[in-house]
């Protein structure tokens, strides 16, 4: 008996956080608009060192999802005598081709909203991407 009250409550709770969720949406909406979920709306820079010849990380994959995670992956491997530039498209924030861990990484960013230039940092954790602090705001 306890338990089917305690599931009573959970489900009362979730219907409430759920009708709370519909309302912010709802003002949200009434405020800015309609929000076109196929609109590119999270984008990510991801820069490397691809090659042990060019330093100054000027290799790049950039990552442009919209809301339902589909868009694409540009990466751009940049020598010291020619420049590669590959596009993979991605669906629901995967790719139906093999993506690099750059390439990823760019991605996963993009989905999780890091923001158009990110950074990778080395934890214990292994590896963690975060924004790069602007000029504006006296980062690099």
């Amino acid at each position: 008996m306890t338990g089917v009250l305690i599931g009573l409550l959970a489900l009362r709770n979730a219907r409430r956080a759920v009708e709370d969720c519909l309302d912010v949406l709802a003002r949200r909406t009434a405020a800015e608009g309609a929000v076109d979920a196929k609109a590119i709306r999270d984008v990510a820079v991801y820069r490397y060192d691809a090659l042990e010849e060019m330093t100054g990380r000027l290799s790049f994959s950039v990552a442009m999802i919209n809301g339902l995670g589909d868009g694409i992956v540009l990466t751009s491997i940049n020598g010291r005598t020619e420049t590669r530039t590959y596009v993979r498209p991605v669906r629901a924030g995967k790719s139906s081709q093999q993506l690099s861990p750059e390439e990823e990484q760019a991605v996963r960013a993009a989905r999780l909203g890091l923001g158009p230039d990110i950074e990778p940092t080395l934890t214990s954790g292994g590896l963690w991407l975060r924004p790069r602090k602007s000029l504006a705001s006296g980062g690099s």
